[in-house]
């Protein structure tokens, strides 16, 4: 059989349009005396709400004609806090500061003038820290609620993280770090205290000079203790501050956080009685488990297998989750019998048993193994060696979960096999790990995604003459060197891809301005190996069809890369579709945009089968 299978036994199918749709997402939470409140994004208009669960029941405070996002270092993140009456937020459209009334329907009043941007927002002492974006400078900052007076607590740095305040006061904290470096390749913890007259005393640094260490999500506990995660051990660990140095916790042997690409990220909590609770990864599987002050380990909410932004109250823990079969769930766990309440859950829009399950893959790659999660056809029983699609997810040093990923049963439900990659590079796996990408970007990654469709083709598992890939942002360039520098691929798609990073490091933004120093080397001492490895200047190599998506508001991705690699191609007569949405930016937002990328993109490899899209 050469063509698609036929989807006979299950004629039912997902649409590109249920699959946008179940990709509503949980993105931040927050727990306090009044409520839980968390993000949720809805695709149908791209907006980002808040809501409030108390007492039972789950409210939307979020007026019309407010989304809740905000934009530092692009990415955001940390985009609202809650208040002792009030929440306060990031206003997507102004990128401005609102405080909005917890218990009435009044309308959000502005704390800050435009022009800046903030994000990691924390309330502490009846004021709002935040960082706070002005154009290339960025620094810590405090907004009083009461006036919005704003104080300047500490800048100079290139980038600054997770501000956070003793409980009496007197103590700051934050993470920064200094360019080339990124927030997980090694920063710096800062301390400042403030001294009688209220004045804040020259910062002193406690840890990331003397050694490449990424600390992230810096906290007190009520007593006045300091904490952080330190990816020293070799993976992404607590370790509690006791006189000059940190000492590790017991931990697992496992990273406790992923790659900090937006602000506000919780994922361990140091608890008021000693205890606490952390999420972490077991080769890329979640795991949530609470740590007694006698060192007992509890395992919680064992049925989900990635968890995020983790909360705490007297009676229960908080978090967002997800699994193979939930796509984000809101969870509240009591702390005296650990089970398992949800407060809020979006639904997968099929019957679970057709929800393809993720099947956990380590092959042989490079010298050593790589990760990765398989997909069957639902149909894979029916038919032979089924066509693959490998997803190349973005960062690059990010990673994919074994959730639930609506994209993945139209796929599979259209008798194409999908590998969800891991390459190495990706987070979760351990600093060495994540560390292989370390001036091989185009090369480890690319073996990789090879690599896998070699060992599932010599399981019969795949068709490796039907193999396809596609990647968005750096997933994209991965992709595209793939497609110019391997005869593998059978097409491709470029989802706001890279294909010339030179031109990527001159016009990108800040926060990504020297990462190509690392992921590739010096611009101008290490040209020939930039020039190995630009897809643009080898676009000539590229003997298969290659689909590209863009936004026309890209500022990481800017639309000219694709539009100059899409002219090479068609130059050198390869049959190109290119799409481009003129209301996106990095990562599509709005749910038409997104249906009709999927279903372009589906189309597109059936034409190079000679199959029909059904």
């Amino acid at each position: 059989m050469t063509g698609i299978p036929a989807n006979s036994a299950n004629p039912e199918r997902v649409s590109a349009e249920q699959a946008v749709a179940a990709g509503k997402d949980f993105g931040e939470l927050a727990a306090s005396v009044r409520g839980v409140f968390w993000t949720t994004y809805d695709p149908a208009d791209a907006a980002t709400r808040i809501w409030r669960w108390r007492n039972g029941a789950a409210r939307c405070l979020t007026p019309e004609g407010f989304s809740v996002r905000g934009r530092v270092y692009e990415y955001g993140g940390g985009s609202f806090c809650i208040t002792d009456d009030a929440v306060v937020f990031a206003n997507e459209k102004d990128q401005r500061l609102y405080r909005q009334a917890i218990d009435d329907d009044t309308v959000p009043v502005a704390l800050t003038e435009p022009g800046c941007r903030y994000g990691d927002l924390r309330f502490s002492q009846g004021a709002v820290l935040a960082v706070e974006e002005d154009g290339g400078t960025h620094r810590i900052v405090s907004i009083a609620l009461g006036d919005g007076a704003r104080t300047v607590l500490t800048e100079g740095a290139d980038f600054y993280a997770a501000p956070c305040l003793r409980a009496d006061g007197k103590r700051l904290a934050w993470i920064e770090w200094s360019r080339p470096h990124q927030p997980w390749t090694a920063t710096r913890l800062r301390s400042s205290e403030r001294d009688a007259n209220g004045t804040w005393l020259p910062p002193r640094t406690l840890a990331g000079d003397d050694i490449e260490d990424a600390l992230q999500q810096p906290q007190f506990d009520a007593h006045g203790a300091l904490y952080v995660l330190s990816d020293r051990g070799g993976f992404w660990q607590p370790w509690r501050e006791h006189g000059d140095a940190l000492h590790a916790l017991p931990a697992a042997q496992a990273d406790h956080a992923a790659a900090p690409w937006q602000l506000g990220g919780r994922s361990w909590i140091a608890l008021d009685d000693g205890a606490s609770l952390g999420a972490w990864t077991d080769e890329g599987w979640g795991v949530l488990g609470y740590r007694a002050a006698d060192g007992a380990l509890h395992t919680l909410a064992a049925q989900y297998s990635r968890f995020r932004n983790l909360a705490a109250d007297d009676t229960h823990f908080y978090c967002l989750a997800a699994s193979p079969v939930c796509p984000a769930a809101v969870l509240a766990i009591r702390r005296d019998d650990f089970s398992v309440q949800v407060l809020a859950e979006v639904s997968p829009m099929m019957p679970v048993e057709r929800i393809p399950q993720p099947e956990r893959l380590r092959f042989a790659s490079g010298g050593s193994e790589s990760h990765a999660y398989f997909y069957a056809p639902e149909s894979a029983q029916h038919a032979d060696a089924p066509p693959v699609v490998i997803f190349i997810h973005g960062g690059p040093t990010s990673a994919c979960y074994p959730v639930f990923d609506p994209r993945i049963p139209y796929w599979t439900q259209r008798g194409f096999a999908v590998v969800n990659l891991n390459y190495r590079g990706s987070t979760g796996y351990g600093r060495a790990y994540r560390q292989a990408l370390h001036e091989s970007w185009g090369v480890v990654d690319v073996d990789d995604a090879c690599n896998v469709v070699a060992h599932l083709a010599a399981q019969r598992r795949i068709d490796r003459a039907r193999a396809f890939i596609r990647g968005s942002s750096a997933g994209g360039y991965t992709t595209l060197c793939a497609l110019a520098f391997r005869d593998v691929f059978r097409g491709g798609a470029s989802l706001y891809g890279v294909s010339d990073p030179l031109t990527l490091g001159q016009h990108t933004h800040k926060f990504e301005a020297d990462y190509l120093d690392w992921l590739i080397g010096d611009a101008v001492a290490d040209a020939a190996r930039y020039c190995e490895r630009t897809p643009l200047l080898h676009a000539d190599k590229i003997r298969v069809p290659v689909a590209f998506f863009q936004g026309e508001l890209d500022a990481v991705v800017t639309p000219d890369q694709t539009r100059s690699m899409v002219s090479a191609l068609q130059a050198n007569g390869i049959a190109t579709e290119a799409h481009y949405y003129d209301d996106e930016r990095h990562g599509f937002r709005k749910a038409v945009n997104q249906a009709h990328a999927l279903q372009a993109e589906y189309a597109f490899y059936c034409g190079i089968l000679g199959q029909t899209a059904r």
